[in-house]
């Protein structure tokens, strides 16, 4: 049997994710947490065979989650679940340790290989993830030290304004308020020595960001 830890910070997400992972005779959803930290301290105390992370959650999101996790015990095996495509997403992903990248819209058999293989140290990326690692390990250091330097947040809004999405689309999708996603929006540009939307566009635009 296949213990797993499940992390979303959507109740509805997690229930369906227990129920197709169940589905499976081999594998039991035997913790759930609703962010990063809960993840963790659930970890500590039940050890299981494999953690699903959502990459985007509140308090402590996945990547760092993962992070924490491996310098607890360094064989955890974590699989990486978002339901965003965007390759830049697989990178952070595995470079924090994580052994799998699946999207949410990810078949219920792809779902058990993944876990099964996870489970046994293997690693196991959907199409996007392996893309994304050879264009990534081909792009300038440069280049992949401004995008890792932006936490996962300010890479949606990063993406999601690249895409034309304005502020208040923005805080509606994420909900948040439209002064949180100014402040990141502030920040964003920031970070890469930008100034405007034009220029944040095109960021994304020559980085890869916007594939999927």
């Amino acid at each position: 049997m296949i213990r797993v830890l499940l992390a979303d910070d959507h109740n509805l997400v997690r229930a369906g994710m227990k129920s197709l992972l169940e589905k499976s005779p081999d594998i039991r959803v035997v913790a759930e947490a609703s962010d990063g930290l809960e993840a963790v301290a659930q970890f500590k105390a039940l050890r299981p065979d494999v953690v699903i992370l959502d990459i985007s959650m509140p308090n402590m999101d996945g990547s760092e989650a993962t992070k924490y996790i491996l310098s607890i015990d360094q064989g955890a095996a974590i699989l990486i679940l978002t339901m965003y495509l965007e390759r830049q997403y697989a990178v952070r992903a595995i470079r924090a340790g994580a052994l799998g990248y699946i999207t949410k819209s990810v078949s219920i058999s792809e779902l058990h290989a993944a876990v099964r293989n996870v489970a046994l140290k293997k690693r196991f990326l959907m199409e996007e993830g392996l893309d994304a690692l050879t264009s990534r390990l081909t792009s300038r250091r440069s280049e992949v030290d401004l995008v890792d330097s932006l936490s996962d947040r300010e890479l949606q809004i990063l993406c999601l304004i690249a895409r034309g999405r304005k502020v208040k689309e923005i805080s509606q999708e994420l909900d948040v308020r439209t002064k949180t996603v100014e402040t990141y929006r502030s920040r964003i540009l920031r970070k890469l020595g930008l100034h405007n939307n034009a220029e944040l566009c095109r960021f994304a635009f020559e980085n890869a960001l916007l594939d999927g």
